[in-house]
C-alpha cells in the first residue's frame, strides 16, 4: 500500500500539472487565438489533444529530472517540498499575468529542497544543472529570436508578391498545424517534468528500480493531467504572449509557433527540460523586430525577462523554506 507521504505526492504532482498544462497553454494558442486563425475553445481543443500526445512520446527531459540534478537518495518530504513550491510560484506568475517557467521552478524547488534536507550543496550536480538547465535557460530563447527572425524574413521574401488578404488567409490555415506542432513539442517537454519527479518518488520508496524508466501509468497520468490543465485554459496569460510582446498577425504567429516548436525540438532531444514560455516569448521577439525593433513592445520584454531570472533563486528559497515546515509536521 502507498503510504500517506507518497499519495501526498501524487496530490501534488497532479495540482502542479494540472496548472502546468492551463499556465503555459498561453504558450501554444496564444499567437493562433490573437490572429483569430481558431476561436479560443477550439484551440484550446487542439493544444489539449497535441499536449496529451506529445507527454507520451518521450522519457529524456524525465530521466534529466530524476537523475540529473541531485546525487543522493532524498526523503519524499523533499519532492513533496518541490512539489509545493513550484506550484506557488506558478499560482502567484498566474495571477500576476506573468508567464514564468514552470520547468525552472520545479527545478528550483527541488534544488532547495534537497540543500535544506542535506544541509550541504554538494548534493547538487552543478554540472548537471549547468548543463541542462542553465545553458539552455540562454540557448533555448536565443534560438527562438533567431529563429523567428529568420524565419519572418524568409516569409517576407517568399510571399512578396502576394497580397495581404491571400497571405493572411493561407497562414491562417497555416496556423492550425503550427500551434499543433507547438503543442506537441510543448506535452513531450513540459509534461515530463512531473513525470520525473514522480518516478524519482517511486524509486525514494523502492516501488521501482532506478534503471526502470518511467511507468506507462506515469506517463498516462501526467499526460492526461497536462490535457486537462490546458482545457481549463489560460487566457491570463495569454494576453502577455499573444499582444503584450508585440502585434501579431498569421504569418508571423505561424513563424512564432514553427520556431517555437523547432527550439523545443532540440532541447528535448539533448534531455534539457526547457521552458516553453522563455521560447515562445522570444521567438514572438524574432518574428516581431523582422518588421521593425520598434514593433516590439521593449518594456513588456523587459518585464518578462526579469522574471525568468527571478524564478531559479525564488524557487529555491521556496523549496528550502517549505521543506524545513513540513519536515517539523510530518
Amino acid at each position: 500500500m502507498p503510504s500517506g507521504l507518497l499519495i501526498g505526492v501524487l496530490v501534488a504532482a497532479f495540482c502542479f500539472e494540472l496548472i502546468n498544462g492551463f499556465h503555459d497553454t498561453a504558450n501554444a494558442i496564444a499567437p493562433m487565438v490573437f490572429t483569430r486563425a481558431l476561436t479560443a475553445f477550439q484551440a484550446i481543443a487542439l493544444c489539449a489533444v497535441m499536449n496529451f500526445v506529445g507527454a507520451l512520446t518521450n522519457e529524456s527531459v524525465a530521466e534529466t529530472i530524476a537523475k540529473g540534478i541531485v546525487n543522493v537518495d532524498v526523503d519524499l518530504v523533499v519532492i513533496l517540498a518541490a512539489l509545493l513550491g513550484a506550484t506557488l510560484w506558478d499560482v502567484f506568475t498566474w495571477w500576476r499575468r506573468i508567464p514564468t517557467s514552470s520547468s525552472h521552478a520545479l527545478i528550483g524547488g527541488l534544488i532547495g529542497a534537497t540543500m535544506a534536507y542535506t544541509g550541504t550543496v554538494q548534493t547538487i550536480r552543478w554540472d548537471g544543472v549547468l548543463q541542462k538547465v542553465i545553458i539552455p535557460l540562454f540557448s533555448s530563447p536565443l534560438m527562438g529570436i533567431v529563429l523567428g527572425f529568420v524565419g519572418m524574413r524568409l516569409v517576407f521574401e517568399l510571399f512578396a508578391n502576394w497580397t495581404p488578404r491571400h497571405a493572411n488567409a493561407f497562414f491562417s490555415k497555416m496556423q492550425i498545424l503550427s500551434s499543433a506542432f507547438m503543442a506537441y513539442e510543448h506535452g513531450s517537454n513540459d509534461a515530463q517534468k512531473t513525470m520525473g519527479i514522480i518516478t524519482l518518488a517511486l524509486v525514494t520508496v523502492g516501488q521501482l528500480d532506478a534503471n526502470a524508466g518511467v511507468p506507462l501509468w506515469v506517463k498516462l497520468f501526467c499526460a492526461s493531467t497536462m490535457m486537462l490543465g490546458t482545457a481549463v485554459g489560460g487566457k491570463r496569460i495569454m494576453g502577455t504572449v499573444g499582444e503584450g510582446v508585440t502585434k501579431l498577425e498569421p504569418a508571423s504567429g505561424f513563424v512564432a509557433e514553427t520556431s517555437s516548436a523547432l527550439a523545443i525540438a532540440v532541447m528535448t532531444a539533448i534531455g534539457a527540460p526547457v521552458s516553453t514560455t522563455q521560447v515562445v516569448t522570444a521567438s514572438v521577439m524574432g518574428a516581431g523586430s523582422a518588421h521593425r525593433p520598434g514593433a516590439v513592445r521593449w518594456g513588456t520584454v523587459g518585464g518578462i525577462v526579469r522574471s525568468w531570472f527571478v524564478t531559479l533563486p525564488t524557487t529555491i528559497a521556496l523549496g528550502a523554506v517549505i521543506e524545513l515546515v513540513v519536515r517539523l509536521l510530518v
